[in-house]
Order: structure tokens, then sequence, then C-alpha cells
């Protein structure tokens, strides 16, 4: 048991299930307080709405699918990369988290936004965009699984959709570019190539016979085959 708290694969479960524990929490002591949390959400461009960039993704509308829809792919989107760009993991997701949130205070239109789905489209689009910048079979492997995934998710950035904040979609995206080219050389260590050894360098010891005893008899036999064709009879007439 210990061994397995210990491992790779249970090390990149833990904090996302932790961050879903938070999440499910907030929105069950909503639930049954009847307390609504979306004052806690970004509102761009006043002093007011500064804290939601840190408390916005926490939060989620008391309709309970708001939270459902976000909570496979958050937990997918955190363990991928956990598990697999493991020495920028912590530092992707924290900047994608507070970019997201910062880019929405900016640029998002003079309304409350809430719920992590910008977070979301922040890491995913990590995740695919790594397969491009990086380049490496396992990058592409997983940009490729995003794609079969959440491929319906790009439509979440078109403009004017009523009730969902398209901004912090597109805007999430936007940062989940940038921080994955920032980071495309950062190399895992399962993306290291094999060393090669270098070939050593050829002496003339190491052959039996002359390196170019093979071409002087090639050569020999180039001018005998000369002399014998110039001796023959060659004639072109036919009967």
């Amino acid at each position: 048991m210990s061994s397995f708290k210990q491992s790779k694969f249970y090390t990149s479960l833990r904090f996302p299930a932790i961050i879903l524990i938070i999440l499910w929490i907030i929105q069950m002591f909503q639930m049954l307080t009847g307390m609504s949390l979306g004052a806690l959400g970004v509102y761009p461009r006043h002093p007011y709405g500064i804290k939601g960039i840190f408390t916005s993704p926490f939060i989620h509308s008391q309709d309970i699918m708001h939270l459902i829809n976000n909570s496979v792919p958050l937990f997918v989107s955190m363990a991928m990369i956990l598990y697999f760009y493991r020495r920028v993991a912590f530092k992707a997701i924290f900047l994608i988290y507070i970019l997201t949130g910062l880019g929405v205070w900016l640029f998002g239109r003079p309304v409350l936004h809430i719920g992590a789905s910008g977070v979301v489209y922040g890491l995913v689009s990590f995740i695919f965009w790594n397969g491009i910048f990086r380049r490496n079979l396992k990058s592409i492997v997983l940009a490729l699984i995003i794609i079969l995934l959440y491929s319906g998710m790009f439509l979440g950035v078109l403009p004017n959709q009523i009730g969902i904040s398209w901004e912090s979609h597109l805007i999430g995206s936007i940062v989940g570019i940038l921080i994955s080219y920032m980071f495309r050389h950062s190399i895992e260590l399962d993306d290291v190539p094999v060393e090669t050894f270098e070939l050593e360098e050829e002496t003339e010891s190491d052959f039996f016979l002359d390196r170019d005893t093979f071409e002087r008899q090639k050569h020999k036999g180039k001018e005998h085959l000369r002399d014998d064709q110039g001796n023959q009879w060659f004639s072109d007439s036919t009967y």
C-alpha cells in the first residue's frame, strides 16, 4: 500500500482529487444553505472583482450540472499533466489558473464570471499544443487523445452564447497555448533520447588487407577489359 501511495500514478491523481473534493464541498454548501457565492466571481475591470481571479474557479452556479460538466475534464486534464509533464505540471497549472482569471478580469464582459471552465480550457489547450510544440511521440498521442475526448469543447470559445462565459473559455485556451510554448523546451525524463555510442575511429591496423586493395584490383580489371575489347572484331552487318 505504501508503495502505491508513492507511485507516480497515485500522486498524479491525488491533487486533482483534492481539488474536486473542495469544489464539491463548496457546491454542497451552496445547495444546502441556499446561499449563492456568485459574488466571489470575476467582475472585469473593477476592484471589486479582483478577488475573483483567485476564487471564481471554485464557485459554480447552484445548478449542479454546471459543476458536473466541469468535474470530469478538470480531473482528467490535471491528472494527465501531472503524470506526463511532471517537471512543469504544478507551474503550468498555477499559471493557467492565475492568468485565465486575470485575462477575464481585463477583457471580459462586465458581468460576474464563475466556474472552472476557463481553467479546464487552459489545461486541455496546454496538452493539445504540447503535441504541436514538442513534437515527440508522447505529446502527439496525448494531443490526439484530447481531440477524441474533448473536440466538442472548441465550440465553447464562440461568442454571444447565452449564460456561458465564452470569454473564460477563449482566454483559457489562449493562456494554455502560451504556457505550452513557454515550457516547450522542458524535457521530461521519458522524453530524453537514448544515447548512442560513437563509432571509434578506424585505423589501418583494424584491417587484414590494405583498405585500397579491392579498389586497385577493380581498377586493374577495368584496364584488362578495355584491352580485350580493343583487340576484338565487331560487325554491324546482318544477313
